[in-house]
């Protein structure tokens, strides 16, 4: 039988055995196959399909009764409306879409589809048929200006693209610069020149499609990854990488059953969003909730989190950053028991003031758009202010030097993942076209993610900062990160950012760029500055402090929220 399967009934009876008190026996064949694939001992089925092997499997388990009667994605936009799908409804739906682009879009296995909407059903739709129909889906915040879009249009050779009405113009800006752009769909009440209506096109649509059979390595998403350096590669991810890896890793990171209620607050264009409010809830038959948020407002947030029984929340540091700032006193959570950060490193300042108002831990998830999940804080794991946790299952993570040899506990050098002489499930497949950048990623038997680290007699890694972010000053290396959490712990600093700074004596010296709180917006700058720094001093090495502090409104960050510190550091050294 198929290993998958096996997966989805195991999931099934886990659930079970936690909500009816029925133990969990596990045939030994059954179990030792899929550990079998976790350590690399057998290979992993040369056929898998998302769609039709998950979704499709978890409606059938619907329909005959067995999962709990919670959607599987609700969506509200704060004005009244709301969306609900069940599993079946979201097959039947999906499965209109992915004739609109087989059958009015003429679009065939393989080809590419740039996707570009806000938080609306729509987006998950199109990402659902376009697996059913073997399309390469290429997600895009909606935030992309017209030079961004075409040049995603060009590098991706996209056939395809949907967006909003909104965005519509920005790319017939730029359209007649793509030859290979055959279909333009526009998300919209209304109607435009030159671009058919997606909504009325769906709804014409029969709902009779067959799910084309796709290998586990066949393309599936290709993500343009939002580094701080550089233009945007084309990371390309498989069936097998985003749809069959969380089947595998189980529930390190996510731990839900179908009764639960994921909120992920990302950006449709993150991976983040792929993983946390698409293929990880949806393996474990979780309801996906999804809010608008035109923008992100910290007391809709809030309020969204009282009024509707969501379990787990899963944001950007920023986000908590943000919320920690309001007074939490006066409000009462409905459900929510686990709350997850990812994209950055989370201070441990904001931490605390969470748990304190809240009683919740924030598990920290550290990962990048080649690889998804390399290290989180699972349930039930020990929290260690700054570390974010543990390797995650299929993944070898160790702190290498420049040469490729291992380091030992407690010793910082390179975050790096075996990659040799078997790349793991979940790696992404290649930059697409750019195979010297692809090569560049590996350095010995590891990838090597960019990020300097260290990691613990435990395991647990910590977060030093990005390789080309690290400040050396008078000789001594300095993390950002470590600066920037001890300055967000003085109540004057909303956010910050840590670069260096040119200086004729010690080469370089540590520089803070600050957003302060508005109730410290009239205080003495210059005293500030010299509290500021007395803060650091005290709270980490002396020699970490910023002898140099600049106010600002706010800070430089990609699409996807990180900050810039590039572009920051960038200016200081006159290169901008």
């Amino acid at each position: 039988r198929n290993l998958y399967i096996h997966s989805l009934v195991y999931s099934a009876l886990f659930h079970l055995s936690h909500t009816s008190g029925i133990t969990l026996l596990l045939s030994s064949d059954v179990y030792s196959q899929y550990e079998s694939i976790r350590q690399g001992k057998q290979e992993i089925p040369k056929y898998f399909n998302f769609a039709s092997d998950v979704l499709d499997k978890w409606s059938e388990i619907e329909k005959a009764g067995k999962r709990p009667s919670n959607p599987a994605f609700w969506w509200i936009n704060g004005e009244g409306e709301e969306v609900k799908w069940s599993f079946e409804e979201l097959g039947f739906l999906s499965r209109k879409v992915a004739n609109v682009l087989t059958k009015e879009c003429g679009l065939q296995k393989g080809d590419k589809l740039i996707l570009i909407l806000p938080r609306i059903p729509e987006w998950w739709l199109v990402k659902v048929a376009c697996m059913r129909a073997g399309i390469v889906v290429i997600p895009g915040t909606s935030q992309l200006s017209a030079k961004d879009i075409l040049y995603r249009l060009q590098a991706s050779k996209a056939a395809c693209i949907i967006t909003t009405g909104k965005l519509a113009p920005a790319v017939d800006s730029v359209a007649s610069q793509c030859q290979l752009l055959k279909t333009k769909l526009m998300v919209s009440k209304g109607s435009r020149e030159g671009w058919q209506n997606f909504t009325e096109l769906y709804q014409n649509q029969s709902a009779d499609h067959s799910c084309i059979k796709t290998r586990i390595q066949d393309p599936m998403m290709i993500f343009f990854t939002s580094g701080t350096t550089g233009s945007p590669k084309m990371t390309q991810h498989s069936q097998g990488s985003l749809g069959f890896r969380p089947l595998l890793s189980e529930r390190y990171w996510l731990d839900l059953t179908p009764s639960q209620i994921i909120w992920n607050t990302a950006d449709t264009g993150w991976i983040l969003t792929s993983i946390a409010s698409f293929f990880d809830p949806w393996v474990f038959g979780s309801c996906i909730f999804i809010h608008n948020l035109p923008q992100t407002d910290s007391e809709v947030i809030l309020n969204t989190l009282c009024r509707f029984p969501i379990d787990a929340l899963v944001g950007a540091p920023t986000l908590f950053r943000m919320l920690v700032q309001n007074d939490l006193s006066k409000y009462k959570f409905m459900s929510l028991k686990y709350c997850m950060s990812g994209g950055e490193p989370l201070n441990p300042e904001v931490m605390e003031q969470w748990k304190s108002h809240t009683g919740l831990d924030i598990h920290e998830v550290y990962g990048q758009t080649e690889m998804g999940v390399i290290c989180s804080v699972s349930k039930g794991m020990k929290i260690k202010p700054g570390s974010m946790g543990k390797a995650a299952p299929l993944y070898d993570v160790q702190i290498i030097d420049k040469n490729a040899n291992i380091l030992p506990p407690g010793q910082q050098g390179e975050i790096a993942i075996r990659s040799k002489p078997i790349r793991p499930l979940g790696f992404f497949s290649e930059y697409l076209d750019n195979p010297k950048k692809t090569a560049e990623s590996e350095r010995g038997d590891f990838y090597v993610t960019g990020d300097r680290g260290t990691m613990d007699e435990e395991g647990y890694f910590q977060f030093i900062g990005r390789d080309d972010d690290i400040i050396i000053s008078s000789g001594y290396r300095i993390g950002p990160f470590e600066v920037e959490s001890a300055l967000i712990e003085h109540p004057a600093v909303v956010e910050t950012a840590v670069v260096s700074s040119p200086d004729p004596l010690r080469g370089e010296v540590v520089k803070a760029f600050v957003v302060l709180s508005p109730t410290f917006s009239s205080t003495d700058l210059k005293s500030l500055t010299r509290d500021l720094q007395d803060h650091v001093k005290k709270t980490t090495a002396p020699y970490k402090y910023p002898r140099k502090v600049e106010f600002v409104k706010e800070l430089p960050k990609t699409v996807t929220g990180k900050i810039k510190r590039n572009e920051l550091r960038d200016k200081e050294w006159g290169r901008i």
